[in-house]
Parts: C-alpha cells; sequence; structure tokens
C-alpha cells in the first residue's frame, strides 16, 4: 500500500492511497490524515480495506500530493552510515550511530521546491532510505524491529554544509525550510522484501552523483531502532532518515553545491522517485 497526504484543486487536504494513475480517497475511513492512519496501526489498515473499493477516486494528474506526514512528531538523521560516505567527508565512523535531528518545519514534499539559503553558501543534497515508525516503544528490542516499523519513503537531507559544520551540533544546518523533502508516499512494509537491499540513487539534471545500495549502510535499521529507543521512546509517525551514501557534493573534487534551476530526484528501488527543483531564496 502506497500512502500520500494530497491536496486537490479546490483546497482539501486529504489522506489517500495510489491505485495505479488515480489517489483513493481514504477521508471516508474515519480517518483525517495520514499520521493518524499511522497512529491507528491494524485498526486503521482494517477501516482502509474496507472503504478502499467504494472510496472516491481521483486522478493522479489532477491533485498535488504534499509530504506524507507534514509534520512527524521527530526527523532522526543519522550520520556517516555508509563506510564510503564516512571516508569521502573525513570522518571517523563512531562506535554507536550519530545522530542528529532534523526540524519538522523543514519537511516539503514531492515537487516543492528547495530553496537556498541567502546565508548558506554551500547546499548540499543527501538522497536517504527513510523509515517511519508504527508502533511507538522503549528500549526496543532489534529482533522486534520489525514489528515496529509502519513504512518507508524517500528523504532528501538537504544540508547547508558551511552552517553544519560551523560547530559539532549539525541540526540547524540542515533545517532551514525546504531542508527535508519527503515522499512521494510511505510504502507500507509489506511491500519491501528487504529493506536492506535496495538500490538508491540521486541525479541532478539526470547526472547521477550517487548510486550504492542499502546493504551497505554499517547500522542497520534494527540497530538503529534499539539504539534511538534506550535512549527516548519512539513514537507512531517519527521518521528516522538512514544516512547517505557516497557521492555528496561536500566529498567531490572540485566540490559540487546544488545550484538554484535544478532538478534533484531521489529514486529508491521499490519505493519510487522523489522529485524537487532548487530555487534561490529571493
Amino acid at each position: 500500500m502506497k500512502l500520500v497526504t494530497f491536496r486537490t484543486k479546490d483546497g482539501k487536504v486529504l489522506p489517500g492511497m495510489i491505485s495505479g494513475e488515480e489517489v483513493v480517497d481514504l477521508a471516508g475511513s474515519g480517518y483525517g490524515s495520514v499520521q493518524a492512519i499511522v497512529e491507528g496501526g491494524e485498526v486503521s489498515r482494517a477501516a482502509i480495506e474496507a472503504v478502499k473499493g467504494t472510496a472516491p477516486k481521483l486522478k493522479l494528474a489532477d491533485v498535488t500530493l504534499l509530504a506524507p506526514i507534514a509534520r512527524p512528531p521527530r526527523i532522526f538523521g543519522i550520520g556517516l552510515n555508509y563506510k564510503a560516505h564516512a571516508l569521502e567527508s573525513n570522518m571517523k565512523t563512531q562506535a554507536v550511530p550519530t545522530v542528529f535531528l532534523k526540524l519538522s518545519s523543514s519537511v516539503v514534499g514531492p515537487g516543492a521546491e528547495i530553496v537556498l539559503p541567502k546565508n548558506a553558501t554551500q547546499p548540499d543534497y543527501e538522497a536517504e532510505l527513510a523509515v517511519v515508525i508504527g508502533k511507538g516503544g522503549y528500549r526496543i528490542k532489534a529482533e522486534d524491529w520489525e514489528q515496529h516499523v509502519f513504512g518507508y519513503t524517500c528523504c532528501n537531507d538537504v544540508s547547508a554544509r558551511d552552517v553544519q559544520l560551523a560547530t559539532t551540533q549539525w541540526t540547524l544546518g540542515k533545517s532551514f525550510p525546504t531542508f527535508t523533502p519527503l515522499g512521494p508516499w510511505i510504502v507500507t512494509k509489506d511491500e519491501i522484501a528487504d529493506a536492506h537491499g535496495l538500490n538508491i540513487q540521486l541525479t541532478i539534471d539526470g547526472e547521477v552523483l550517487q548510486k550504492a545500495n542499502t546493504r551497505d549502510l554499517i547500522f542497520r535499521i534494527p540497530q538503529l531502532i534499539e539504539y534511538l529507543s534506550s535512549i527516548t521512546p519512539l513514537e507512531p509517525g517519527d521518521v528516522i532518515s538512514t544516512g547517505t551514501p557516497e557521492g555528496v557534493g561536500m566529498g567531490r573534487t572540485p566540490q559540487r553545491w546544488m545550484r538554484p534551476d535544478e532538478d534533484v530526484v531521489i529514486s529508491i528501488e521499490g519505493i519510487g522517485d522523489l522529485k524537487n527543483r532548487t530555487k534561490a531564496e529571493a
């Protein structure tokens, strides 16, 4: 199941499900948002199954897709989680995951513009597989990780490197408005046979700049869930962006920063394409 948040031509924002080239309007399920569906667990899944055959359908071309969850409770970013990326960044791989937060105010959806700030000169791209937590929990065991995953989506962990690396704290350099594109939808976990075997790539104007496979993650999803939940209880709708592979602009020679009017596309096998265009701040 591919769950979306979409806006109709008359401005209504609704939860939906992709069916071919159509969107099934799930407002009649009793759940007014994708976040509510995630929180509802098996009960909300049953409600969707009960209405999907008779629910209104709209052409995908006639709606605007938004971020699947507009304001996730929390966005946990994982740094340096591919060995080759740690090497190109001249940073050591840590004994435990490197974790930072991205502010939910930075979230935008597919098709939205990535605004390059006036006060950041080194805007960088980062293609990442993002995990959406379904069932919350505290001190979750690694072997129980799948019970707590709702699904997966694409994330662009946009980073202003000059701001990020000015201090040891990364959050603000990764949280400018529009710096967390998510989408185009959440694919429920039952549709992904192995989250640790997905091809992932990023292109800018058709040029492949990142290309890897999630099998190369240093800390895999079970370890990330166990580690994060050992410190803070995970909540439904939390997003864990699992880290980016090599090929980021910072690690290139010469360095390659995002520029205005470029098409940035993240593609993850089994999920889809997250497309955004860059724009200079006015």
